[in-house]
């Protein structure tokens, strides 16, 4: 298919993340418009949000936050219309995202609340997982664009549901990835080969992909950043303003909260969230992880070959989901 038959993209926002989508939007034929707050070397980067909104219906935003994503919306102005379809994928506030859903609706054009969860590594292999706040009617008409770089797209609800999904999401992953480090240190202290947490954990319900992704960063001290420990901050920030004045605690993520802060105010805020890590002495101290196959015992080999035929059917069927749509990812 020619590239003028493919339906043209605007992306705002050409981080980690943003410059990955339009890389791999472009590679699909897409013609692809950008634009950044500070220029970049990406082809047909325009001058500003407007000329963006000029140049395609569809518009993909990954700002940092809350006050750039109003920012970016209010300067596009006029140039903002009926024909447009504005998706966020900055994680922000729930209030901030109905405020940037009401400034387009005043413009007669549609929006999605469409946070998304997975890492520079995932960007970069289409392999993201939107989360997705709106009318199913409008998810349909941006699904050609969003299966460019998804594994899956799930719609959670109206407007702001995805919001809230996403920052209960990082939650979890960031007390997950506090506990490990200390966990390591645990370990480190009373003498123990650190690589044996990662092969207890691959027979503990303790396991998770967060932990599996990050245990094996923190052994080596590659830091370099996939999710940074700023970012992260940011949304467990907004996960403790979400509840303000609403009657609950959330004292682990509160706990969390000050471990990133300590990382940022230790110099570390560009680097990856498990960067945690360098809290304590180990991080980095081990620069060849072994052979990760678990020593099994007989009876450990004969269940898991009882159960490999199952397992595989499992595997297969799990495959064929994609969210809420099924089909092609590229059609």
């Amino acid at each position: 298919m020619e590239s003028s038959q493919k339906t043209p993209v605007g992306v705002i926002g050409l981080g980690i993340i943003g410059s990955r989508i339009a890389g791999a939007l472009r590679r699909e034929g897409h013609p692809v418009s950008v634009w950044n707050r500070s220029p970049r070397a990406e082809p047909n980067f325009l001058s500003s949000a407007r000329e963006v909104a000029e140049s395609a219906d569809i518009i993909q935003i990954f700002v940092r936050d809350g006050e750039a994503l109003l920012e970016v919306i209010r300067s596009m102005g006029t140039a903002l219309g009926a024909s447009h379809l504005v998706m966020n994928h900055a994680t922000v506030g729930p209030a901030e995202t109905l405020e940037a859903a009401r400034l387009v609706s005043e413009r007669g054009a549609s929006f999605l609340d469409a946070p998304f969860t997975g890492s520079r590594d995932a960007a970069t292999e289409g392999e993201v997982v939107y989360y997705i706040g709106g009318d199913e009617s409008v998810l349909e008409r941006a699904m050609p664009v969003l299966k460019v770089s998804a594994r899956a797209i799930l719609l959670m609800g109206p407007v702001g549901t995805a919001t809230y999904v996403k920052i209960a999401t990082n939650m979890i992953s960031a007390a997950e990835i506090g506990v490990l480090s200390e966990a390591l240190a645990l370990l480190a202290r009373g003498g123990i080969p650190l690589p044996r947490l990662m092969e207890a954990l691959q027979h503990n319900v303790a396991n998770s992909g967060a932990i599996s992704a990050k245990l094996p960063l923190m052994l080596t001290g590659d830091f370099s950043p996939r999710f940074s420990v700023k970012n992260m901050l940011k949304d467990l920030q907004i996960a403790l303003r979400s509840v303000e004045g609403k009657g609950i605690d959330l004292p682990v993520t509160a706990a969390t909260t000050g471990a990133l802060m300590g990382a940022v105010q230790a110099g570390w805020g560009e680097d990856d969230f498990a960067s945690l890590a360098r809290h304590y002495e180990y991080a980095g101290s081990i620069k060849d992880l072994p052979d990760q196959t678990p020593l099994l015992t007989p009876t450990a080999i004969n269940s898991k070959k009882a159960k490999a035929t199952k397992g595989a059917d499992a595997k297969a069927e799990k495959k064929k989901f994609f969210g809420l749509f099924a089909g092609p990812r590229n059609s």
